[in-house]
């Protein structure tokens, strides 16, 4: 089994060390990742060394998880996520009214200050100290199928409901 490692800030760091020409890199950044395995602490300030475009994902912890357990409210998170150095968030949206509501947060969208990202860290903080609300992180449940096979892990359909 691959270690868990393949899932956190560190192995992306590997790859940008590659001298690789990478455009764009692609990682989950949200009020949470801030304090637990960050990607914004490690990852984000050397692609940006490196001048790649950072999209970021995961905005609201992969299926809402953020919002779903109180760490913060949608919109509130969404702002988070818009308010780094990203050349896009990426946020998906399985309703009209989501689609509606992203819509608002980004029509009169306004970077937060680096204190109101600070309160929204320090209050999602105890939501963030174990991964429980990013499993992308701590668990395979967001392996694709190839992904999966490659490390090693059983199929979605024999994990655990």
């Amino acid at each position: 089994m691959a270690s868990p490692d393949t899932r956190t800030p560190a192995i992306h760091l590997k790859m940008l060390s590659h001298d690789f020409p990478f455009d764009t890199v692609q990682m989950p950044l949200n009020a949470l990742d801030a304090t637990f395995k960050s990607f914004e602490q490690q990852v984000l300030p050397e692609a940006h060394k490196l001048g790649i475009a950072v999209l970021g994902m995961k905005s609201l912890g992969g299926s809402g998880e953020i919002v779903t357990h109180g760490a913060l409210t949608a919109q509130d998170g969404l702002r988070y996520a818009m308010s780094l150095p990203v050349a896009t968030t990426i946020s998906g949206m399985d309703s009209l009214g989501v689609l509606e509501q992203n819509l608002q947060v980004a029509r009169g969208f306004t970077p937060l200050t680096a204190e109101a990202m600070q309160k929204l860290r320090e209050s999602a903080r105890a939501f963030a100290a174990d991964g429980r609300y990013e499993l992308f992180k701590t668990t395979p449940k967001y392996d694709g199928k190839v992904g999966r096979e490659q490390h090693h892990y059983p199929p979605t359909e024999k994990l655990p409901a």
